[in-house]
């Protein structure tokens, strides 16, 4: 068993018999009382968020899993099909795995996946992904001085808001987590 000082962001553990991730882990001190650590995780299987309190130096169970990056070659139906680069062995990985960021996925990218045995239990994308803008309006010349918005298509086929002056053909960095335009690539 580990304790509260072994446990970080990122760190797997059992919460009331489920598999959950610590989303955010912090220490806190409040006034005469004693510290505590307040954690927010993410339950695997149905994705749903918890918080949960823990007194410093309790013991916690946290589960050994296997971060491996496999290389996202296509999708079939519901699944991705990812390779390990060291055997080429092929593994199909659910969509769901990847929450909203599967809509930014290219071929070719690497992805971190979570295995717990021989099962996969956690898949995440890339922070950032460059994609190239299809289609979106026309910008025109001294759109540069307001932050407004408009809607374009990129290449995945995922449409989001990117700056007046992006035009079609040209490559944008975007945040997977979130969805939102980060920068012009050059």
């Amino acid at each position: 068993m580990a304790t509260t000082q072994d446990v970080s962001v990122g760190t797997f553990l059992r919460y009331n018999g489920e598999l959950c991730v610590i989303i955010e882990w912090q220490h806190r001190t409040p006034g005469n009382l004693r510290a505590f650590y307040q954690a927010k995780m993410r339950n695997i299987k149905n994705g749903k968020l918890a918080e949960n309190r823990y007194r410093s130096g309790e013991e916690i169970e946290v589960v050994r899993v296997d971060m491996r990056p496999l290389q996202y070659l296509y999708k079939e139906g519901n699944s991705f099909v990812c390779m390990e680069n060291e055997t080429y062995e092929q593994v199909y990985i659910e969509e769901a795995l990847f929450g909203e960021s599967a809509k930014f996925m290219k071929e070719n990218m690497e992805v971190n996946v979570a295995f717990e045995g021989d099962n996969v239990i956690y898949a995440e994308a890339p922070r950032s992904v460059e994609l190239e803008v299809t289609y979106t309006e026309p910008g025109m010349k001294g759109d540069t001085a307001t932050k407004t918005l408009k809607p374009a298509t990129l290449e995945t086929g995922a449409t989001i808001n990117i700056p007046l002056f992006i035009n079609i053909g040209e490559k944008i960095k975007i945040d997977t987590r979130t969805g939102e335009y980060m920068e012009r690539v050059k």
